[in-house]
């Protein structure tokens, strides 16, 4: 990465820094620089009363960097589309995958005026590799199909990354199809990386309430039935759909990882 993590983030003119973005309060929960005042004042609003946000959010960017590490390295697959990147952290995609495998592409997709900013630290490669970042919606299916295709070869498998997004649209149907349509786009021998919060904690129902109710854009919170719609039709691999911080995860002496209130998993597509 470029950019310097210890400089103050300015204002754009692009960016609305009165109202709270869940971009920017995930930042501040990783303990990231890209964020207002008003996104730390909600983030800690909204971890009074769910502490568990702050594990989640890092539990989501280990889950990621282990998928991400499974599908380089024993899946050998060598193409990624990173949809809803998000700011860039440590560990982002590329980085992962190209750590195994120099000659993976990665397509990041995001919206996100901020993203957008800083999106020159993603469009960082090995020189082998190939790094990338797409402006489109995620509701657009089609339009980041035909985007990532300028990059990606869409007859050899590739890896869709979806972290903590599907829960920005309301309707649990529509968000299954925008999925689908983004798996169907894909050839066989494709896989799925996902993961969502759950509605099995009330303290997270609760915070995520009070959350919606700030003028931020609305985040949904899913039954574990309703985020394993997300794989219908894919074969999931070893251990399945569980919590994320459960997803094979690293040896350590501490014993099992505690779980988090969101689930995870990858599955390839036949």
């Amino acid at each position: 990465m470029t950019d310097d993590a210890s400089a103050p983030l300015a204002p754009s003119p692009k960016i609305d820094t009165t109202v709270p973005h869940s971009a920017r309060v995930w930042n501040y929960w990783l303990g990231g620089k890209d964020n207002y005042p008003v996104d730390r004042e909600l983030g800690d609003q909204f971890r009074e009363i769910f502490p568990g946000i702050v594990e989640l959010a890092r539990a989501s960017r280990h889950f990621l960097a282990r998928a991400v590490r499974y599908l380089a390295g024993e899946a050998q697959v060598r193409q990624f589309l990173d949809v809803g990147t998000g700011l860039p952290t440590v560990d982002n995609t590329h980085e992962v995958a190209q750590r195994v495998a120099p000659t993976s592409r990665v397509v990041y997709v995001d919206n996100d005026p901020l993203v957008l900013v800083h999106a020159h630290a993603l469009l960082t490669s090995s020189p082998e590799g190939v790094t990338t970042y797409i402006n489109a919606d995620m509701n657009d299916p089609n339009a980041i199909v035909a985007a990532a295709a300028e990059t990606l070869d869409f007859t050899q498998p590739i890896a869709l990354t979806m972290m903590q997004m599907t829960g920005h649209i309301s309707d649990t149907k529509e968000a299954h199809s925008i999925v689908r349509r983004l798996m169907d786009a894909l050839p066989p021998g494709s896989y799925l990386a996902f993961n969502d919060s759950s509605n099995t904690n009330k303290m997270n129902v609760e915070a995520t309430q009070k959350y919606n109710d700030s003028g931020a854009e609305p985040y949904h919170l899913r039954s574990p039935e309703e985020l394993a719609g997300f794989f219908e039709g894919l074969d999931l691999v070893d251990p399945g759909l569980v919590s994320i911080s459960r997803w094979r995860p690293e040896a350590a002496p501490f014993g099992t990882p505690a779980e988090v209130d969101a689930l995870g998993g990858v599955g390839r597509k036949r």
